[in-house]
């Protein structure tokens, strides 16, 4: 099915100010680096988003903001299926967590999942290199009707040229741990998709990449504050 002829049934609710997003994709709801920085009320967290419990987790990385036990045992149950490279497993206290690394190619019902590169290189703009290649990834997550590229925490690197122009793509643009603004929107040159989310904004106004994105292109930008959901 073409992106043009497709039904759009993607629901996107954002959960914290890092990554924590869920998807309504497909008929399964998939959580993505349940993490928080802080408490739970002075992160905006939208507990209502939480009360069904997760079909699917993926975890991009083992930090803080990525991985919190706590929001990891609110969305999940014996039934969930959780995803996390080894570091992030290793600090799971529950049977049946799935270690993956980049390459690995994974099929949960409708739901296609690969883990892809994310990491920081000498040359980005980012001022802390703490993400080393290995410890963490970022997914591309395919539905019949949805592609979709989850960065993680990462700079801009070459494996993007490789991802196949997914439809949506959620990109960090925080600038210390991960590309700033500028470098998201040049890496959109190399992801081609038609939307992309900003996240893990640190102290950056999405608004300012916004600007630089759509100065340059026609992907549609979609800027979603903690608590709030879109459908596309």
């Amino acid at each position: 099915m073409t992106r043009q002829m497709r039904e759009l049934t993607i629901r996107i609710t954002r959960c914290s100010r890092a990554s924590w997003f869920r998807l309504d994709i497909a008929g399964c709801i998939l959580h993505l680096d349940p993490g928080y920085t802080g408490y739970f009320e002075n992160q905006g967290i939208p507990m209502e988003a939480l009360s069904e419990k997760a079909d699917i987790v993926l975890i991009s990385h083992d930090h803080k903001d990525h991985l919190q036990p706590v929001a990891l045992d609110l969305i999940s149950d014996p039934k969930t299926m959780i995803f996390a490279p080894r570091r992030a497993a290793a600090k799971i206290a529950r049977p049946g967590v799935t270690v993956v690394e980049v390459g690995d190619v994974w099929t949960v019902g409708p739901l296609r999942m690969t883990a892809v590169m994310a990491c920081n290189v000498p040359e980005s703009h980012s001022t802390r290199k703490v993400h080393h290649p290995g410890d963490g990834v970022g997914y591309l997550i395919q539905s019949p009707d949805w592609f979709v590229y989850f960065a993680g925490d990462t700079d801009r690197i070459p494996e993007m040229k490789e991802l196949g122009s997914p439809d949506l793509a959620m990109l960090p643009i925080g600038g210390t741990f991960v590309m700033d603004p500028e470098e998201a929107a040049q890496a959109l040159e190399w992801i081609r998709p038609r939307w992309v989310i900003p996240m893990h904004e640190s102290k950056e106004d999405p608004a300012i990449f916004e600007q630089i994105v759509r100065s340059r292109s026609d992907v549609a930008v979609l800027r979603l504050k903690p608590g709030e959901t879109v459908e596309v």
